[in-house]
């Protein structure tokens, strides 16, 4: 996180959206498990002790479990149904709490706390039922002033929200237009992060920079907003479990508390933010709160095993790994663990408190996160997709959505990945989708050709008034972009509607409705003459859908030598490769601050070459005319290994005129997850299963067919380029990603080439597309998409 040069007023909105990119987050969006099965029938069940003494603790049935509070620490403890079986036991933590998971909903159970011949039960609850939604009346009763409160959710578990106004205002000033941060970073923090960043003084109470979107830049273009801290972390109550069903329902019941507040205007909210606080969106939309008016999301998501976790059913154990292991430690228990901020609460207070410098009791009870579900632990259990993932994924709540949508992101995040265009057609049944799409990294969704139509959304479906991108961003975007990633920018442009009179609303809303329905920029990193890797596209292509209609699946055959062609070899030959992920260094960025330099104009990569026999290439001639894929790409292997099973990577890029390599995109799978889903698959998107079931080791000496998913680009190779697909063990092809592979550099992986059994490459290219006349980009131009000089791989390709 970088501070700031000076403590001038430099444009607050600008320092606020520096703030956002500043934010190494993600997200990723990892599942984690959801429990236990449902409870088996209580006739199979042991029939629980009579009660014998009176309660003297707290229990209360959430979405699917339950739990138990003020218990003796270390005591027995039984869940009870409604036909006195036991259900589930366990032991409280030192705490006295006790979490349950995998419950059926129903009325009538009980927890009883057993201590020798002491039985004690407590009142009878119910576990809740997904859908299942309080009345507005529990909402109504609720409110909340400027600054820290705490929400009790429908399952009794408190969440600590903050309202942060616009400048110098006040809660009678309102009603305000209104948006809601929804995280699991450290987002309530009371304090002013604008201030902290001025001052260049860091600031344990303000919120993270990964959530300035809320916290700075809502109040800054004059909406107030209210950041949510999810269960389990900072000062809010309950056990952290992410992404599980009252996590995703408590977005639903933290939009409809402040939508009944008389301040919001028109009782409707959005919902806005990046990564992690850009998927909570998906998941709380999908819950449909009818106070929420649009969300807007970026950098996302959309499948809880395969866009970060699991891709190709190989564990991300770079990047993810780091990012469920901080959820944890954020999951912990303060003053000893967890946030900062709840560190400082718990302790010393907050001096800007009232009264001040006095601990906080809320955050003090809410502290009992040790029953939190260990991220790490429940990811590495579960090395295949299973019905766990399903709720966790946000591509399930996709198709539930039924708000205006403006979703932004990139085809190389290097954090959370391009699967999320998997599940862009979710969206179709939605007339009000926007959705940009471009090269680049996990903050560029924030770039100067994307954010004035972001303010125009919400200013239009949200605010209900005529958009104004403020003068100071105009005047100074790219000192913002300078000084955010040593990166020239394009300018940000003014909104199209800013002169139009307020009373034109419906008259600018109906004309921002007929934009493309997907945007996708193109050659992200050109769009400032003479600066490769500035933030900007230099031209872009508008489609009605995604996948793109005008995408024509696309085969390209390996053949001898190396070659890449249209058309099949009669004659069948093969290449050989060694699956050795230590042939090259394991990611093309490596260090402490390896992710932040991927935002860079330059970053220093380290893309080195398939080294000899670790891999194989296939080469095309050099283009005749321009080439314009958009879409998902599928490597179709015939393949034979010396192993029972070997881990794949396939990567797409081009060869240019001058001798340079410039990455466009790959692909990974398990040989052993090989098994497609025939009706998800298409000729340009295989999509493995991944389920355990499925699972299978390669044949002996035989050759399979294997369909590796190339995740979706956007990319014009020139007229003069050439195609080039490489084939190796996994590794080395992404910024931060590393994988536990299974190869050990000793496995020989054999690939059949041409005759009955042609080994290819089919992209979606779009029929009759070009570059619209732009030239070949530099080398290192691209953002997200590294260079290297070209060599040949060992079989010629």
């Amino acid at each position: 996180m970088r501070g700031f040069r000076n403590g001038s007023s430099i444009a607050a909105l600008l320092t606020a959206l520096a703030a956002v990119f500043a934010a190494f987050a993600v997200a990723t969006a990892t599942a984690t498990a959801a429990g236990t099965s449902a409870n088996k029938h209580s006739k199979k069940l042991k029939r629980a002790p009579k009660p014998n003494a009176k309660a003297n603790f707290t229990s209360r049935g959430g979405i699917n479990q339950a739990y138990a509070e003020d218990t003796s620490p270390g005591i027995k403890l039984l869940l009870v149904n409604k036909a006195k079986r036991i259900v589930k036991k366990g032991k409280s933590d030192r705490f006295g709490s006790k979490m349950f998971y995998g419950l059926k909903p129903g009325r009538g159970y009980r927890v009883f706390s057993v201590k020798g011949k002491a039985v004690s039960a407590s009142k009878k609850f119910a576990v809740l039922k997904a859908g299942k939604n309080p009345p507005n009346s529990f909402y109504a009763n609720k409110s909340l002033h400027k600054g820290l409160n705490y929400v009790t959710m429908r399952d009794g578990t408190e969440l600590a929200m903050t309202v942060r106004l616009p400048s110098g205002k006040d809660i009678d000033d309102g009603p305000f237009p209104t948006l809601v941060e929804y995280s699991g970073y450290q987002t309530a923090a009371p304090h002013n992060a604008f201030i902290s960043f001025l001052s260049g003084t860091p600031d344990d109470l303000a919120p993270a920079t990964s959530t300035a979107v809320g916290s700075i830049v809502a109040p800054l273009l004059d909406f107030a907003s209210v950041s949510v801290q999810m269960r389990g972390s900072g000062c809010s109550g309950g056990a952290f479990d992410l992404f599980g069903l009252p996590v995703t329902y408590d977005g639903y019941d933290a939009v409809e508390t402040v939508g009944n507040q008389d301040w919001v205007q028109g009782n409707k909210v959005g919902m806005g933010g990046i990564s992690f606080s850009g998927i909570t969106q998906l998941f709380t939309a999908g819950t449909q709160p009818p106070h929420l008016a649009a969300i807007a999301p970026m950098s996302v998501t959309d499948d809880a095993y395969l866009s970060s976790v699991y891709p190709g059913g190989i564990f991300n154990d770079g990047f993810q790994l780091d990012w469920l292991q901080e959820r944890n430690e954020d999951a912990r228990p303060a003053p000893e663990g967890g946030q900062a901020w709840a560190k400082e609460l718990t302790t010393n207070g907050d001096p800007l408190g009232s009264p001040p410098n006095v601990p906080d009791q809320h955050c003090i009870k809410n502290q009992v996160h040790l029953q939190a579900r260990d991220g790490v632990k429940q990811t590495l259990d579960r090395p295949f997709r299973n019905n766990v993932f399903k709720d966790r994924s946000p591509g399930t709540w996709y198709s539930r959505i039924k708000v205006p949508v403006f979703l932004l992101g990139q085809f190389q995040d290097e954090q959370t990945s391009a699967h999320f265009a998997e599940s862009l057609s979710k969206l179709k049944k939605n007339k009000n989708v926007w959705i940009t799409l471009q090269n680049g990294v996990h903050a560029d969704s924030l770039g100067p050709n994307s954010i004035t139509r972001w303010v125009e959304f919400l200013n239009l479906f949200v605010a209900d008034r005529i958009p104004q991108v403020p003068g100071l961003l105009l005047a100074q975007s790219g000192a913002l972009y300078q000084g955010l990633a040593k990166a020239a920018a394009a300018p940000v442009e003014q909104s199209r509607f800013a002169s139009y009179p307020e009373s034109d609303v419906a008259k600018a809303r109906d004309e921002f409705k007929k934009d493309p329905r997907i945007r996708v920029l193109m050659e992200n990193g050109t769009g400032v003459p003479g600066h490769p890797g500035g933030i900007g596209a230099s031209w872009e292509m508008g489609f009605k859908s995604w996948p793109v209609r005008q995408a024509k699946a696309t085969p390209y055959y390996f053949g001898k030598k190396g070659a890449l062609t249209r058309k099949k070899a009669r004659s069948s030959s093969k290449a050989s490769y060694k699956a050795d992920p230590k042939a090259r260094p394991v990611s093309t960025l490596t260090g402490d601050h390896a992710g932040g330099e991927a935002w860079l104009a330059q970053p220093p990569y380290n893309w080195q070459p398939i080294a000899k026999r670790k891999g194989v290439g296939f080469t095309s001639a050099a283009l005749t005319k321009d080439t314009v894929i958009a879409g998902s790409s599928s490597v179709d292997l015939w393949l034979k290994s010396s192993a029972k099973d070997t881990d794949l990577q396939a990567t797409l890029t081009e060869v240019r005129p001058d001798g340079q390599e410039t990455y466009v995109q790959s692909g990974w799978l398990r040989a052993s997850h090989r098994k497609l889903d025939r009706k998800a698959s298409t000729k340009s998107d295989p999509f493995p299963t991944h389920f355990k079931k499925d699972a299978a080791r390669l044949p002996k000496r035989k050759y399979s067919r294997i369909r590796i998913p190339v995740f979706a680009a956007a990319h014009a190779f020139r007229a003069g380029s050439k195609l080039r697909i490489t084939v190796s063990a996994v590794g080395g092809d992404r910024a931060i990603w590393h994988f536990a592979t299974l190869d050990k550099g000793k496995t020989k992986n054999t690939i059949l080439l041409g005759g009955r059994k042609p080994s290819r490459i089919v992209l979606p290219v779009l029929a009759g597309a070009d570059a619209q006349g732009t030239p070949l980009p530099a080398p290192t131009a691209l953002r997200g998409e590294p260079s290297r000089a070209y060599e040949k791989a060992s079989n010629g390709g």
